[in-house]
């Protein structure tokens, strides 16, 4: 068995997917590579068939119908055979010295492992020499197996995305997930619904994950996100619906993930609001509505937040606030 399953979901990548996968290949012999056709109508087929001829004890190339990336990431997850489990978009690469680095740490863990490690990820934008790392220095224990007891608040740049976790695949089997089809923004899904079966954990303080940005079709491009806001919406929606926070036994696991649904709740809000139909508008206060009514200890807690208490401000003056902190998060990630 491989210590490491890293999925590629992959549409119409035929431009760009041999870098994400050469970039693994320095630690193949401790890796199982899936590439997840899904789809394409590029070569993107033909070139994951001719990485699995050439390194066939390493890579399997699984062609499928178009599914959409959460498709995608589901057929990665019945498919893997590793002990932990993670994601590489096709675009995105890994710096292989720190995945040397993951892999020897993964090692020394033994046989009982972890059920979440952490690393650290890059915006990397090309065009523009820009590159800022996101690491979580100031709240999560280095170099130690520690609980959720252990960690103190993050800061509100520092969720945890899809690009900074390894998930052991038995607590992505054990909790379920099923990612809906054809749906963007569902890597929010992928952390998000897993940590409470999520008890032990590593933080190892490497840049292992570089984070395209730039395109201008990508899905995380303001405008592209304003189109797909119901897609948004149902992400944020089902966040909601998954997870019944305050029962959850652990005090730094409940702020955590209120932290987490306060952050997607201010971007969708946020991408509502900037969108500014009257359409758009009344879809915000239905948003709103739908937290207070499904999970009203919920919205409390989150009301009682700066930025939740931000994103009900009605008006001028509510938006002000809101473009503001916006603004301000773009000028510091560039993300997008």
């Amino acid at each position: 068995m491989k210590l490491l399953t890293v999925a590629i979901p992959s549409y119409n990548s035929e431009a760009y997917m041999a870098h994400a996968i050469e970039s693994l290949l320095g630690s193949k012999e401790d890796l199982e590579i899936l590439i997840i056709d899904d789809g394409s109508k590029d070569r993107t087929g033909e070139i994951g068939d001719d990485y699995q001829r050439k390194y066939p004890d390493t890579i399997r190339c699984i062609h499928q119908e178009n599914g959409g990336h959460g498709a995608a990431v589901n057929t990665g997850i019945r498919n893997a055979t590793g002990k932990y489990y993670k994601v590489l978009d096709s675009d995105d690469w890994f710096d292989g010295e720190a995945l040397k680095k993951v892999i020897s740490t993964l090692k020394s863990l033994g046989d009982e492992g972890v059920d979440m490690f952490i690393v650290n990820y890059v915006y990397d934008k090309p065009s523009d020499h820009k590159h800022k790392a996101i690491h979580y220095w100031n709240a999560l224990p280095r170099n130690k197996v520690f609980h959720w007891y252990d960690m103190r608040p993050l800061l509100p740049s520092q969720n945890l995305l899809m690009h900074s976790v390894i998930y052991r695949l038995d607590v992505l089997k054990r909790c379920g997930l099923e990612l809906p089809k054809h749906t963007f923004y569902v890597d929010n899904l992928f952390v998000y619904e897993p940590l409470p079966y999520v008890d032990t954990m590593y933080y190892l303080d490497v840049n292992l994950y570089h984070y395209f940005i730039g395109r201008a079709d990508q899905s995380v491009n303001e405008s592209v996100m304003i189109g797909r806001i119901d897609q948004q919406i149902a992400v944020n929606k089902r966040m909601i619906d998954a997870v019944d926070i305050m029962s959850l036994k652990s005090r730094m696991l409940r702020y955590y993930m209120i932290h987490y649904l306060t952050m997607i709740t201010t971007v969708t809000t946020v991408l509502l609001t900037k969108a500014g139909t009257d359409e758009a508008l009344a879809k915000r206060v239905d948003l709103w509505n739908y937290l207070q009514e499904k999970r009203p200890e919920e919205y409390h807690a989150i009301r009682r937040t700066l930025l939740g208490n931000a994103m009900r401000l009605h008006g001028r003056r509510g938006n002000k606030v809101m473009m503001k902190a916006y603004a301000i998060a773009q000028r510091i990630f560039d993300f997008n």
